[in-house]
């Protein structure tokens, strides 16, 4: 069976916010078991980031799973283990990371989950993990943060390079007011 125009769909497809889903988080446990026994040793701790990762919190439908791993050099070698346990990936955009490697999961022609592959406790692990405990512990944060998202898809509907971009200013001055690293980084 041919999945191309599904994937080509999964890869368009619209930004569109979804109220929180009590289901998310043992959606991300079942990822999270389903790849740790698939990669077997490969990753030092797997956490569940992003919108979904926030009880409350509108978000796209997409589970994002931080797979933390010693060394970019091992993310690197991982990459086609992670493509064969049912993810996609784009080597253009990971050729323009250099603190991470993306995939994508996908399936009936959305995404459902992004992991992204980065250095246990490095700056990228840190910052996406004190930025979404800061979501969890702050409410009015995560309040004006569900506003700006919500303007952000009207705004950004068929462009979510656009929509992510656009965020970035938050993200960075929640960080910038004081998360705090997590505990052992």
């Amino acid at each position: 069976m041919n999945d191309q125009p599904s994937l080509l769909a999964a890869i368009h497809e619209e930004v569109r916010l979804h109220d929180h889903d009590p289901l998310w988080p043992s959606a991300f446990a079942a990822e999270r078991d389903r790849l740790l026994s698939l990669l077997a040793g490969s990753f030092l701790e797997v956490q569940h980031i992003g919108s979904t990762a926030v009880p409350g919190l509108p978000a796209k439908p997409i589970i994002d799973l931080l797979g933390g791993v010693s060394s970019m050099a091992q993310a690197e070698s991982l990459m086609d283990r992670i493509c064969s346990s049912g993810y996609t990936t784009s080597a253009e955009f990971n050729a323009t990371l250099t603190d991470r490697k993306w995939f994508m999961r996908w399936a009936d022609g959305r995404r459902t989950h992004h992991l992204h592959v980065v250095v246990h406790h490095g700056a990228a692990w840190n910052e996406r993990i004190c930025f979404r405990d800061a979501l969890r512990s702050q409410p009015d944060v995560a309040s004006r943060y569900a506003a700006l998202k919500s303007r952000l898809a009207e705004a950004h509907a068929t462009d979510r390079e656009a929509y992510t971009e656009a965020k970035s200013g938050f993200v960075r001055s929640v960080l910038a007011l004081g998360a705090s690293p997590p505990s052992g980084a």
